[in-house]
């Protein structure tokens, strides 16, 4: 490969993607962090940053640091990607402004409001059920469970098939990452997942009294394409439960570890929200995101050129010592705004809402109906090219008394 950084960047050889790193990964972030505000990493061509206010900064500038060449590795404007590029995700102003109006509106709070008490309700009864059963999977039982059974009925998919959705999303995130084994066994698994979201994407597969039919409604009055508006369902398909899954987990995990944070929300469960957010903060689900420079542009005394990667360490920011006080402690209290997990600018995730709400009616219930909480068994790390979090998180639980 070519080496085009300029002589005066620090320059790592360090592979966050390496098996090693991917396992155990907070080290690999603070040293990469610590190197600069820009690094070159020479195993892949392309910049890094895990400083927040450099990571911030591009996130806000859509015009110098693109998403429509792609928000992972590969630069989708030269390289064959496996699926058609995202109309919201890897899109651009103008176009991408009409597609997120749709996406908005389709996920406003008037319509997280009206999902709030049948998901709560759902949530109630999975918890309820697994606080009997005294030990399990938190990972598996709960954190994946609780999101696959209320999303796809919220959007409407039909019954048959949904086993297929992270096999999909999978595939999905573990593309955005380099062409490694992760992403090989990925490929081939997903061959009757990816057939499935072909089929489940098209309208007559669709409840359209559910969330999908006001995506098809925003179509029928012009305001995007049929085809437009099938693929934004298929954003729900990809992207919009291994986050959750993932956060959830995270959460349990921290409230296993910290008896103070878990007394503070067994005292009162309407932290729910703050716990999620500290844990997205502290363990980020999705610790990497990727832009491309439209122009040469000089950034926190590094010289980018035009068509180059960056790619930017939410995790590593999101623990940023100049951002955060004690940035490795799970802390209830701290003001977590500004915390990066969910990006932030015109590309912030736009299902945020819906994640933090599907969050908030677990982690609620559980606190409402376990006395404590603690691991039963060492967790197993999720293995992803571009998701942090939990496979397994085997948890013992006391029902509350009085």
């Amino acid at each position: 490969m070519t080496d085009l950084r300029p002589d005066t960047a620090p320059v790592s050889d360090v592979d966050p993607f390496a098996p090693a790193s991917l396992a155990d990964p907070i080290p690999v972030d603070e040293a990469l962090r610590e190197l600069g505000p820009l690094v070159w990493l020479r195993k892949y061509d392309l910049w890094a940053t895990g400083r927040h206010e450099t990571v911030e900064r591009i996130f806000r500038d859509p015009t110098v640091f693109e998403s429509s060449a792609g928000t992972g590795l590969t630069n989708i404007k030269h390289e064959e990607n496996w699926r058609p590029p995202s109309v919201i995700l890897e899109a651009d102003p103008p176009e991408h402004g009409k597609y997120r109006k749709v996406m908005t509106t389709v996920l406003s709070q008037r319509v997280i409001r009206r999902l709030k008490d049948e998901f709560r309700a759902h949530a109630d009864d999975l918890v309820a059920d697994l606080v009997g059963r005294g030990e399990f999977d938190a990972a598996k039982d709960l954190a994946e469970a609780f999101p696959l059974r209320v999303l796809p009925d919220a959007v409407g998919l039909a019954p048959e098939g949904r086993e297929h959705l992270l096999t999909y999303a999978n595939l999905n995130f573990q593309a955005m990452g380099p062409k490694n084994a992760l992403y090989q066994e990925a490929v081939a698994n997903a061959v009757d997942a990816t057939q499935y979201v072909n089929w489940q994407m098209r309208r007559e597969n669709l409840d359209e009294d559910k969330l999908a039919g006001s995506i098809f409604a925003a179509a029928d009055k012009g305001d995007i394409s049929a085809e437009d508006a099938g693929m934004l369902v298929r954003t729900f398909l990809s992207a919009g439960l291994d986050t959750t899954i993932l956060g959830i987990g995270i959460a349990i995990k921290a409230l296993a570890d910290n008896e103070t944070a878990w007394q503070a929300l067994r005292a009162d469960p309407s932290l729910a929200r703050t716990v999620f957010e500290e844990g997205l903060r502290w363990y980020a689900p999705s610790p990497f995101i990727g832009r491309t420079t439209t122009c040469p542009v000089e950034i926190d005394g590094a010289f980018l050129g035009a068509a180059q990667k960056v790619l930017l360490l939410v995790g590593a920011a999101n623990r940023d010592p100049r951002r955060w006080e004690r940035p490795e402690q799970f802390d209830l209290a701290r003001d977590t705004s500004g915390q990066l997990a969910f990006g932030t600018g015109i590309h912030g995730c736009v299902g945020q809402m819906m994640a933090r709400m599907e969050a908030e009616v677990v982690l609620s219930a559980l606190a409402e109906r376990a006395g404590s909480v603690e691991l039963a068994g060492p967790p197993a790390p999720k293995l992803s090219n571009w998701l942090r979090g939990y496979d397994s998180l085997p948890v013992r639980v006391t029902p509350k008394r009085g």
